[in-house]
């Protein structure tokens, strides 16, 4: 752990805690438009753990996990340093999207470029100031419009330093999840950095369960990391998939789910059924395979191919 740590032209000394903004750019209106980071030191040596959320401004379950760590005065560290930022993306967070206002995805843009689109300008200002002291992360994330997590960790488990982080955390279940191109988690695997992918819930809505999930999690991973004092137990056990698929749908109409988020289905288990909306052809949904409901899509009026159910095994 470094001495100090300069962040938005602020040094940040150990033992010390410091909110600064990182100004981005500014609105049509000329709004200014920064993206708050707080930074808390420990005295004492240890690792550089980032909290990050509302990569997509939708997803404000990560935000409100951040939110009430801050308030609850959670992320003074015994050793090392936290950096928690509850909203990457402002202009999502403001317009209630998950794009940045070119209609980019700002964790697919990911070095960034100073003088790329907006979405590639917000993830180089992050590459810059923040990432270089980072160690470890969570990037909290929430599911797709319409489209609900069961609280879950995603990692790529043959590393075995994220086996170690996800194992800490304990969240209910761990997905085998490989980088995807431009993602954060990419970018910061290429530099020995370690990030998990915490996800629950949907956009646009909180999700208490998964939020209480994530905060016990990370106060494990926190003691783990030997940054916090002895954290809640888990309230379930860890199930850990390697692999996953979709239920997508047949046909459009109205969709009806047979399961719950969290359960176990069995291969060829009739999962779900779409109708048309006059009660003239009904369609059975059968589940492609063995394993544990981990994504439903809570909107009833889909169209053909739409993504109904996320199974993991």
């Amino acid at each position: 752990m470094p001495e100090t740590i300069k962040i938005n032209g602020v040094s940040i000394d150990r033992g010390e805690k410091v909110l600064t903004r990182l100004v981005i750019s500014k609105l049509p209106s000329g709004t200014v438009i920064d993206i708050p980071v707080y930074v808390f030191r420990s005295v004492h040596d240890g690792p550089v753990l980032l909290l990050m959320a509302g990569m997509h401004g939708d997803e404000v379950n990560g935000t409100e996990i951040i939110r009430r760590m801050i308030t609850k005065k959670m992320l003074y560290p015994l050793k090392g340093t936290i950096i928690a930022v509850p909203i990457l993306n402002i202009y999502g967070f403001l317009n209630f999207s998950r794009d940045v206002p070119d209609g980019k995805d700002v964790n697919r843009s990911f070095p960034g470029n100073k003088e790329g689109s907006l979405a590639s300008r917000v993830a180089h200002r992050f590459m810059k100031e923040v990432m270089p002291y980072i160690d470890y992360g969570v990037d909290f994330h929430t599911g797709g419009s319409s489209r609900g997590n069961y609280p879950q960790i995603r990692c790529v488990l043959a590393e075995p330093k994220n086996q170690q982080l996800a194992e800490a955390f304990a969240a209910p279940f761990t997905l085998n999840a490989s980088y995807r191109q431009g993602s954060l988690r990419k970018e910061a695997a290429k530099l020995g950095k370690h990030i998990l992918v915490y996800e629950t819930g949907e956009s646009l809505r909180f999700d208490e369960r998964g939020i209480a999930a994530g905060i016990e999690g990370t106060l494990r991973l926190m003691h783990h990391l030997g940054m916090g004092n002895a954290a809640p137990s888990p309230s379930e056990p860890t199930t850990i998939c390697m692999k996953d698929i979709w239920v997508r749908a047949k046909n459009a109409g109205l969709f009806r789910s047979n399961v719950a988020e969290g359960g176990y289905v069995k291969k060829g288990q009739i999962v779900g059924t779409i109708t048309d909306p006059y009660g003239e052809m009904e369609v059975r949904l059968n589940a492609p395979a063995a394993g544990y409901v981990v994504g439903l899509n809570n909107m009833p009026v889909v169209n053909q191919g739409d993504a109904l159910m996320h199974i993991a095994f």
